[in-house]
């Protein structure tokens, strides 16, 4: 195959997009939604997941996924290209080529960037109580056990492929990780919600936000990075990378209308942090739909996702599990609705364009594949995890925060340790006795 050094030019900018996702932009978005005394904290976890990704991907993650052998239709050997090899060029100086017309180097390129943000999802439904150093424990073992086995079974010709268990039936849709990345993280993200329990407060006291502002800038370079997840999934620069980069945003819009649409009726009015969440909400619900559905039919998607989503987020409260920055409401939740929509939405095999329901189920059955795989495979590592190292922080320094306890640092040092510590703030020597409202 000849090089195509004009989709290769496209695939290098969308693997440095979807980079930019993880590090800054789900940082902020995550960092501004979690308390004040643990923003540090929260941005560490993605920080760290992509230093420890960035690592293993290279070493066996790209072979495991889609390098090797197939082992079982579940993953490829992990050694067939370890390290790489063969995906750079030999002595020969020829660099071996895609079907696009992109080294493959490049390729790698861009699935590292997934797997890295995929991890790094999870953390936000257990921020302000988990210790920095079984984060970092996790990440290894939760990426080579769930999700590199998950992205062979349905990008790399596994089992949940179109040349798998289902493909008789119909092909699975996958354009960009609805399965591999929002629902593989948004189970991942609930087991361990349940698992390591909840925030001291949580349910009794306000837990709210400390600058929504952060989240909201988070959002916005979420949604710019999307553009390299979902039209970059087209692997080349052509119409199709046109459409998913309209159905993006087509269904982004609609999800964040949907969203405020849901607050303003439930709640008397629209909010900022709903605007930022029904963006996130409409991204994830895209995603698998990008490349196989009609602007039109984005719109709708985006509308019911959002809705759908706003509504799920407060299911924590209800079923008493403590998903901190609403991992399940909106990645799970969304992920899932975007994944079976394809079914009734799709312009080629949709229900609702006549092509009767083989794609629905096969949507459905990929995507319950997809979280029974991903409850077990996230089970295991939470059990290796905490009889090795230990999930929860300390009584003591959960209320300290996990800046100060994990990384003895402040992110705000011209406020006072006690605003954030929930300890008293000292009053002025010259004060007055402090007024009932001071009080």
């Amino acid at each position: 195959m000849a090089l195509d050094t004009g989709a290769t030019a496209w695939m290098l900018i969308s693997a440095s997009l979807v980079l930019l996702m993880t590090v800054p932009a789900l940082a902020l978005f995550y960092g501004g939604m979690s308390r004040g005394k643990s923003v540090l904290n929260m941005m560490m976890m993605s920080f760290g997941a992509t230093g420890v990704v960035g690592v293993v991907y290279v070493l066996w993650g790209w072979s495991m996924s889609y390098g090797g052998t197939d082992i079982g239709g579940v993953f490829a050997n992990p050694f067939t290209q370890f390290g790489l090899h063969g995906t750079i060029a030999g002595a020969s100086g020829n660099w071996p080529i895609d079907y696009y017309g992109v080294p493959v180097i490049v390729g790698v390129a861009f699935q590292m960037t997934f797997a890295i943000i995929t991890v790094a999802l999870i953390s936000g439904a257990i921020a302000d109580r988990t210790r920095f150093g079984a984060w970092m424990a996790f990440v290894p073992v939760w990426a080579t056990l769930s999700y590199f086995p998950m992205a062979h079974m349905v990008w790399g010709g596994g089992a949940l492929s179109a040349d798998g268990w289902f493909g008789g039936i119909a092909a699975p849709t996958d354009f960009a990780g609805g399965t591999v990345v929002h629902i593989n993280a948004g189970v991942a993200g609930f087991f361990l919600a349940v698992a390591i329990g909840k925030r001291r407060g949580f349910g009794r006291e306000p837990i709210r936000p400390h600058n929504i502002p952060l989240t909201m800038i988070g959002a916005g370079l979420l949604w710019f990075g999307w553009f390299g997840f979902n039209a970059g999934s087209a692997f080349t620069a052509d119409g199709n990378a046109g459409l998913a980069w309209v159905n993006t945003s087509a269904a982004t819009c609609a999800a964040m209308l949907g969203w405020l649409l849901v607050e303003r009726i439930r709640d008397g009015h629209a909010t900022s942090l709903g605007a930022a969440s029904g963006v996130v909400a409409g991204l994830v619900g895209i995603t698998p739909a990008a490349g196989s559905v009609t602007p039109v039919g984005a719109i709708v998607l985006g509308v019911i996702v959002g809705a759908l989503c706003a509504m799920a987020v407060g299911l924590k409260f209800r079923l008493g599990y403590d998903d901190s920055l609403d991992v399940v409401g909106i990645h799970l939740v969304g992920g899932l609705t975007g994944t079976v929509l394809i079914g009734f939405l799709s312009k080629d095999t949709g229900l609702l364009y006549g092509h009767g329901g083989a794609q629905l189920l096969v949507q459905v059955l990929v995507a319950l594949c997809a979280v029974v795989f991903s409850l077990v495979m996230t089970a295991i590592c939470w059990f290796v995890v905490e009889k090795t190292v230990g999930w929860r922080l300390s009584p003591e320094a959960e209320l300290l925060g996990a800046d100060q306890s994990e990384h003895s640092e402040s992110a705000y040092e011209t406020l006072t340790a006690g605003r954030f510590s929930g300890a008293p703030r000292p009053a002025p020597a010259t004060a007055a006795a402090p007024s009932s409202k001071e009080a």
